[in-house]
């Protein structure tokens, strides 16, 4: 085939080409191809709240009214991901960007084709001026030079087929045209329907969405402190050691800081054991272990910022130990508080010193005679364990299961055995008492450690040899800038 033939070959198979997505493509765009939902699609999505994944959406978790007639809810955000496009916005952006796409393609064929046109014009102008030459030329019989005749009409012969595949160019290029028109209104009928339904607010939204998320987190950190509400699990950990021991984690340490503890017995030993996480502790790879100068009483020791505090055997003092240089950095003498079993919990084991922290320190628990045995509770100075204040109760320390402090409140259990629940809580914001109901799992049947842990906002546990995790509900009043 020559050069013309080829190159009109490009542009006609490139035309069918063009022809074919449209014949195939515009029907659909009528419609936009809407996914029809099928019978239970549409009763998940009409059947509430309940049936939303927290990746979809907000969701309500429960709500109530506070005495002042406020509403109060919990609320589940969203994981931070792009807002969940629906199927009709989805594929109007991509035939966009297909109709966008294509019209660029005939924009480019188009300057061709108007280029080649004028070639065409041109060699029709001359197919026809030599025709009439040929014409004229033949029925001149003075002509004698047969030999160049006869080439110049297998010539023209040769051209002759050419001339219908350029009418054909002709009525081809103005269907180009008209193409490029049609897909140019498409186009701008396609962007007019994105922008009505909002297709293009995605981006948008999104950041609105990442604004708001930042909004609410910040909020949620400034209310770390809510009312116990409810008690579930546990989730078993690990079983090992003794009947009687503690385990915990660095309630203030980083994200990456997943350090655990663990101190097996609750008298006679002075060996913690560290690992790096908690696959550690599951599968035994210590990765330290420290050999402390005094043998500890009881279970309840608590490490915070860095530091283990505990209660040193036979005495009401207070040792604050640091792992980083593995010195004692302070201690202390807890005044009146009973120890060596004067005061234990209901289970014995030397408990009658309860060091903790929550979220807003450290905290000693324990009983005196001047309290007639009843509970007292002591904020201490994390540095020189000084008493910063004190409050005492009217709950007896030999009655108490076990106990653990959230946002400035001691939560109570009536006993360490089957059937406990928090029972008794006392409120250092408000001095005040209350009598609760909190029931949860005593799976192992005895418990010697329970201690509240506020960044995993979990309980720990030591129950029967066994290392287990309770999750803990929290009531929060989320107050506005009005309030």
């Amino acid at each position: 085939m020559s050069p013309p033939l080829l190159k009109l070959g490009a542009v006609l198979s490139t035309m069918a080409m063009i022809s074919n997505w449209m014949s195939q493509t515009l029907p659909s765009l009528v419609g936009l191809n809407i996914t029809r939902l099928s019978t239970s699609d549409t009763l998940k999505a009409t059947s509430g709240l309940t049936q939303i994944s927290p990746k979809e959406g907000w969701q309500v978790y429960s709500s109530a009214q506070d005495p002042d007639g406020r509403c109060i809810c919990t609320v589940v955000a969203p994981e931070q991901n792009l807002c969940s496009r629906d199927a009709k916005s989805r594929q109007l952006r991509q035939l966009l960007e297909k109709v966008q796409n294509m019209s660029q393609s005939i924009e480019v064929l188009n300057l061709r084709t108007q280029r080649d046109f004028q070639y065409v014009l041109k060699m029709e102008t001359q197919m026809k001026g030599l025709k009439a030459k040929f014409k004229i030329f033949k029925q001149d019989h003075q002509y004698t030079n047969f030999k160049t005749f006869y080439e110049l009409k297998e010539k023209m012969d040769e051209l002759l087929p050419l001339i219908p595949v350029l009418e054909q160019y002709k009525t081809d290029a103005k269907l180009i045209t008209q193409f490029k028109e049609e897909i140019r209104n498409l186009s701008a009928v396609l962007t007019g329907i994105q922008e009505e339904i909002g297709a293009y607010d995605y981006e948008e939204l999104h950041q609105r969405v990442l604004s708001l998320e930042t909004r609410l987190r910040d909020c949620m950190k400034k209310l770390t402190c809510g009312k116990l509400m409810k008690i579930t699990g546990p989730i078993t950990v690990k079983t090992s050691g003794t009947r009687f021991g503690a385990w915990m984690t660095d309630p203030l340490a980083s994200e990456k800081n997943n350090r655990v503890w663990y101190m097996d017995s609750y008298t006679n030993n002075k060996i913690v054991r560290e690992y790096k996480s908690i696959t550690d502790f599951v599968s035994g790879a210590e990765s330290r272990t420290y050999n402390l100068p005094f043998k500890w009483a009881g279970t309840n020791h608590v490490v915070y910022n860095g530091s283990l505090y505990f209660n040193k055997y036979q005495s009401n003092i207070i040792i604050k130990y640091s792992f980083d240089t593995g010195r004692v950095l302070a201690q202390r003498s807890l005044e009146y508080a009973g120890f060596h079993n004067v005061y234990p919990y209901t289970w014995g084991g030397f408990s009658d010193i309860d060091l903790m922290a929550d979220e807003i320190g450290l905290w000693a628990i324990y009983a005196t005679n001047q309290n007639a045995g009843n509970i007292v509770i002591s904020q201490l100075n994390q540095d020189t364990l000084e008493v910063m204040k004190s409050w005492s109760t009217g709950y007896p320390k030999r009655s108490a299961g076990e106990s653990f402090m959230i946002c400035g409140t001691l939560y109570v259990t009536n006993s360490h055995l089957t059937g406990a629940k928090v029972y008794y809580s006392y409120s250092t914001k408000t001095s005040t008492y209350e009598y609760t109901d909190i029931p949860f799992h005593n799976q192992y049947f005895h418990i010697s450690m329970l201690d509240y842990n506020a960044r995993d906002r979990a309980l720990y546990a030591w129950n029967n040899g066994h290392q287990v995790l309770f999750n803990v509900t929290l009531f929060h009043i989320i107050k506005t800038e009005d309030d």
